[in-house]
C-alpha cells in the first residue's frame, strides 16, 4: 500500500502517556481475568473485537460491566496534535486524512450529505470517551455520542508480533472501517438501527448489528476503491489480503476456532463469506448505495 505521498489528517488526538485511570470504571467495560497469561487474554479480546462475542463468556465466566448502551458523560480531555512519529502513526495521520480527502467529495455527490471529519484518539491502557470508560480491552471502536474513534495502538503492534497479522492494508482496513461507522452516523443510520434494536428480540438486534458491521466492511471498501482511483495505493496483493483478513475474522471462522461450532443467531459481523461479499462490493463499486445490506 503506498500512502507516503497522501494527504496527512490533524484530527488526531493524542492521550497516549496520559494516566490510565480515567478510562477504568464509569460506564466502562471491567474483566476478570482469573490469573490468565496476558497472551490468552489478548487472543480472546482479539476474538471478542472482530466477533462481538461476549469477552466475559470468552474469559471462562468473569463478570463485565458496561454502560448499558447509554451515553456517558466523560471528563474533559485536552485536544492535542499527535506526538508520535513512528511509522505507524504517521501511516494513521495519512489513512485518515485519506478517509477525509475521499468522503468528503463521495458523500456529498452520492448522498448530498456533508461529511464532517471524525477525530481519532489514540490511547494507551484506558482513556475517557463520550460513551465511558474506553480500555484497551475493548479494541477501536467509534463513540457516536462524541464522534470520534478510540484506538489503543498496541493493537496493532499485537496483530503484527503475535499473530501474524498487521500489514499496512490491514491497518487501513481496521481505520476505513471505524470512519465508515462516522459516515452511518452522518446518515442517521446508527439512530435508526438503535432505535430498532430496542424494539426487537436480542436475536434480532444481532440481526441489525450484523448488518450495521457489514455495512461498515462496504464502506470501507467504497473508501479504498474511491482512495485508489485518487493516488493509485493499492495493488492486487492488497486485495488479497483484505479478501484473506474478511475470511479469518468471520464470526463462523472465529467462533469454530473457539468452540468447535458456529451459532448463526448470535453473530454480530457476520460470516467470512458475508463480510468478504460486502468489502469486495464496496471495492468493486465504489458507490455508498451499494453497501445496502438491510439495515433499517
Amino acid at each position: 500500500m503506498e500512502w507516503e505521498n497522501t494527504p496527512e489528517s490533524s484530527n488526531i488526538e493524542d492521550r497516549r502517556g496520559e494516566s490510565t485511570s480515567a478510562g477504568i470504571g464509569g460506564g466502562g467495560a471491567s474483566f476478570g481475568t482469573g490469573g490468565m497469561g496476558i497472551g490468552a487474554i489478548v487472543i480472546v479480546l482479539l476474538i471478542s473485537y472482530f466477533t462481538g462475542l461476549n469477552p466475559a463468556v470468552l474469559l471462562g465466566g468473569a463478570q463485565v460491566v458496561t454502560g448499558g448502551g447509554q451515553h456517558m458523560a466523560s471528563a474533559p480531555q485536552p485536544s492535542r496534535p499527535a506526538a508520535g512519529n513512528d511509522r505507524t502513526t504517521s501511516l494513521m495521520r495519512h489513512v485518515l486524512g485519506e478517509t477525509e480527502a475521499v468522503w468528503s467529495e463521495i458523500l456529498p455527490a452520492q448522498k448530498g450529505v456533508r461529511y464532517t471529519p471524525t477525530t481519532m484518539v489514540l490511547y494507551t491502557g484506558g482513556t475517557q470517551s463520550g460513551c465511558g470508560g474506553a480500555r484497551a480491552a475493548m479494541g477501536p471502536f467509534y463513540c457516536p455520542a462524541d464522534k470520534k474513534i478510540y484506538l489503543d495502538t498496541s493493537f496493532f503492534q499485537e496483530m503484527q508480533q503475535k499473530y501474524g497479522g498487521g500489514g499496512d492494508f490491514a491497518y487501513a482496513y481496521v481505520i476505513s472501517h471505524e470512519v465508515g461507522h462516522h459516515v452511518q452516523d452522518l446518515l442517521g443510520i446508527l439512530d435508526r438501527a438503535d432505535e430498532a434494536k430496542q424494539n426487537g428480540s436480542r436475536t434480532q438486534a444481532n440481526a441489525i448489528s450484523v448488518r450495521i458491521e457489514l455495512q461498515a466492511d462496504c464502506l470501507a471498501g467504497v473508501w479504498a476503491a474511491n482512495a485508489n482511483r485518487k493516488w493509485n495505493l493499492i495493488d492486487q496483493n492488497d486485495i488479497q489480503r483484505a479478501v484473506a483478513t474478511a475470511q479469518a475474522i468471520g464470526d463462523d471462522t472465529l467462533q469454530k476456532a473457539a468452540r468447535g461450532y458456529a451459532v448463526p443467531d448470535s453473530f454480530t459481523h457476520g460470516s467470512s463469506a458475508m463480510r468478504q461479499k460486502w468489502l469486495m462490493t464496496g471495492l468493486q463499486s465504489g458507490q455508498v448505495d451499494s453497501c445496502n445490506t438491510g439495515v433499517p
